[in-house]
Order: structure tokens, then sequence, then C-alpha cells
């Protein structure tokens, strides 16, 4: 999974880029301090693999992992080249979802781009951009398509396609909104790669004490989360400051200093989730004494496509996978005592492969 941070300088994007990812992007006070795209890879937390290694006395723990792609502080018309401009938005068209961070605090020591804080404003300004990038593309895609749609009927009804969705991305509007007309048109949509058909988590970046409620008394927030509701984007709320001091912090440490500010989850954690969620993610595990591990799959995957991410070979050749339920197999205490309980299902390709499933793959090739 590859997600990209975007937002406005200074609104906390590189400070939450460093505590997720201990990259060490540089974060100062002043726009366009991260002049360079930053890539930092992290590990999912996921408690079960290490009860599952535990289990089986694993030599080695491997969790699934998202990668992040920190982008330069974007500002009015950065699309047409201002500020640091339009490369670095070609750095996140190849993410699977966008993380957009938002200020919901105030703090006259940090200079707001635009004067003032207003997260509607600012979240309009990033995918104004966003929007004009993919209208670029789509204007250079439509003069194609235009020159062979005489004699070409399916680049007839491209161009035709092309031609609402322009109309519509320049009525403000993103491209996940749009609705095609069939299977064939949504092929071409996927195809484009388009920047505003992403799907989109805001971080409301908080002070500290709007953490324990979940900013739930910031008006900031709260105008956020009505915004992401009417286009079904994910929240979440965060202190960029706060997470990179728990980065700081070993596992124990990490978990008091989170009771302590009433808190349950990191910052990460919560983005997973959310990631997950809107991605239509979830992990199934392998577990044995060489290996434990997590594979990220669709919602809905089967088990031969499941194989497949372990090896090629393991889907072309699939026979069988034998499952049992996470939570059945360490109440049994081992995969033996799960089998003598008929805990231990022998599933066949029409299986669809469902989240916290410990599975050993049978195949043949």
């Amino acid at each position: 999974m590859k997600l990209g941070i975007v937002g406005l300088p200074n609104v906390g994007k590189s400070t939450l880029f460093n505590s997720l990812t201990k990259a060490g992007a540089e974060s100062a006070n002043y726009p366009f301090c991260t002049i360079n795209p930053n890539i930092g890879i992290v590990p999912v937390p996921d408690e079960r693999l290490k009860v599952l290694g535990d289990l089986y006395h694993t030599e080695s723990i491997v969790p699934a992992i998202i990668e992040f792609v920190d982008i330069a502080g974007l500002v009015k018309g950065a699309s047409k080249g201002e500020g640091l401009g339009n490369q670095f938005l070609s750095n996140i068209r190849e993410v699977d979802a966008i993380v957009h961070v938002v200020r919901c605090f105030e703090d006259g020591n940090i200079i707001h781009v635009d004067g003032s804080v207003d997260p509607l404003r600012d979240i309009e300004t990033i995918n104004l951009e966003l929007i004009f990038s993919d209208l670029e593309i789509l204007e250079r895609r439509k003069s194609r398509a235009g020159k062979g749609a005489k004699n070409d009927k399916a680049l007839a009804k491209e161009l035709a396609m092309l031609e609402r969705l322009v109309a519509f991305l320049e009525e403000g509007k993103m491209a996940k909104a749009f609705k095609t007309e069939d299977d064939e048109e949504q092929e071409l949509l996927i195809g484009y790669n388009l920047l505003t058909a992403k799907p989109v988590i805001y971080a409301a970046n908080v002070k500290e004490d709007d953490l324990s409620d979940d900013g739930i008394t910031n008006n900031y927030v709260n105008t956020v989360r009505k915004f992401a509701d009417q286009e079904q984007s994910e929240v979440f709320v965060i202190c960029a400051q706060i997470e990179q001091e728990i980065a700081e912090l070993e596992e124990d440490e990490k978990r008091m200093f989170l009771e302590e500010l009433g808190l349950k989850e990191s910052g990460l954690e919560k983005l997973i989730k959310a990631s997950y969620h809107i991605l239509g993610l979830i992990s199934y595990l392998t577990a044995g004494p060489k290996e434990t591990r997590a594979w990220t799959i669709k919602v809905g995957t089967k088990a031969p496509q499941a194989a497949g991410k372990i090896h090629t070979d393991f889907e072309r050749g699939f026979i069988r996978a034998e499952i049992v339920n996470y939570h059945n197999l360490v109440e049994c205490g081992n995969y033996n005592a799960a089998k003598d309980k008929g805990l231990v299902r022998s599933e066949g390709k029409e299986y669809v492969v469902q989240d916290g499933d410990v599975v050993l793959f049978r195949f043949n090739v």
C-alpha cells in the first residue's frame, strides 16, 4: 500500500511524515522545506503477529508495510508552476490513496501561508491544484483521441467521455464523483490514473488539548468531518507534534504515554485503520517456525489469488487452503489442537479469504 501525504505549507505535513516514518524529513517554520519527495516504509502494527510468533517459536516476523510519500507543500498555482510547481504532483500519481493534512489549530508562532486558519479553504486550494493537474493530462488525452475519432469507434466513444469528464472537473468537482456509463468507461477512467479519482483520508492536525475527545469540541475538525462525509472520505484526528514525541519512545513507553494522554491508539494506528477501510483491505496471516507474516489483500479476494500474493506458483498450482481463524488457533494453543477440535477447514478455489484467517496453502506445479 502506498499513501501520498499532501497539504499546504506549515500545516504539520512533514512533522507527521517524520513521526510516521522516523525518516527525518526536514521540518521548519517556512514553506518548501521539503524540497524533494521523501519516501518512508512503515511496518503495519499487528499484535496478532507477535502472538503467532510466540506460538510457533518463529525465527522471523514480517509485518505488512505501507509506503509513505511526502510531497512538498503545495500552494495556489502549483499546477501552473507556482511554489515548487507541478513536478511534485506527479510524485503522487502512483499512490493508492491521498492523506491530506489539514491544519485545525491556531498558533501565532506558526505562519499560515494564506494568513489565517480555514480548513475548507485549504482543502479547496489543494483540490483545485489536483483538478488542474488532471485537466492538463485529460486535455492531452483528448487531443490524441480527437485525431483518430472519425475512423475509430472506440476512440470516438473515449472522446465523448473525455469531453464529459473535462466539463465535470471544470466545475470544480473531483473525478471520483464522476459517473461512468459502462464498464468500458470505468476501465478508461481507472487507466487515466487521475489524482482526483483517488480515495482521500483527511488528517485533522490539532493541538494536544483536542486529542483526548478526538476533536469533538474543535470546530475546525467538525467542519472537516462534515465535508468528508459529503464526499465519502475518511477523517482521523492527530497531533503531529505528539506523534513525533511518540515515535522516539520504545513500545512499552509508547503505551504508557498514550494512556497518560487518554488515548487508546497512536495516530499511525488511526491512519492505518482509515486507509485499510477506505481501500477495502484486510490481512490474512501465515505462520510457521521459519516465518510468521501478514499479507494484505482486497476484501473479496478468493483463495487462489490470495495465495498468489505469496508467489505466482501458489496461485497457478493451487489445490486447497487449510484455514483456521486466528482467535480459534490462539485459544487452542496450537494448530494440531485446533485440528482435533475440527476448527481447521479445507477450502477450495471459491473460498473468499477473511481478515485474521491463518492459512496454509497446498499447491502443485
